[in-house]
């Protein structure tokens, strides 16, 4: 299936792991200062592949281990800009974000990538880039990026223009 273009959305089926992998590297070429990536979707959908490859695309030294900091909540790595990667699997209420001092790495000069970014509930950055992932059998996954907000919006469009040129995802 090819990817389904539309105006500040991508709807894009990846075919296996190494290609959700290089998803998020194309998009971690890409990210600037200051930037959210939401991500949504259920245990097993994929996120932390996502981020692996977002990490590579940062520029994060390939023997950083860079895995879903599910009892740390965060895990900082260190590329061309400072990775938030953020997991808020185990928050039971917005409320508890306040304790994690967020809003210092939310509005800070790194890029944030948050899986589970919906349990900040209010507290997620109305202007992000969000991520949406589907399972859709043991290797295929739909992935859905909306933007949310006009630097959103640019981002997602480079995006479209770089990462979808001949083949799908291939290097």
């Amino acid at each position: 299936m090819s990817p389904v273009l539309k105006p500040g959305a991508i709807d894009f089926i990846s075919h296996s792991e190494d290609q959700t992998r290089r998803l998020g590297a194309r998009l971690g070429r890409l990210v600037q200062a200051g930037q959210v990536i939401a991500l949504l979707g259920a245990l097993g959908s994929g996120k932390t592949r996502l981020v692996q490859g977002f990490g590579a695309g940062l520029g994060v030294p390939a023997d950083e281990v860079i895995n879903s900091p599910t009892f740390t909540f965060i895990n900082e790595y260190r590329g061309r800009l400072p990775c938030y990667h953020i997991d808020l699997y185990r928050l039971t209420a917005p409320a508890e974000a306040e304790t994690l001092g967020l809003d210092d790495l939310l509005y800070g000069d790194g890029v944030c990538i948050i899986e589970w970014a919906d349990r900040l509930g209010d507290r997620l950055p109305a202007e992000r880039l969000e991520i949406t992932f589907h399972y859709l059998d043991e290797t295929k996954r739909r992935l859905v990026m909306r933007a949310y907000g006009e630097e959103y919006s640019t981002l997602l469009k480079t995006f479209k223009e770089t990462a979808f040129q001949g083949s799908v995802l291939t290097d």
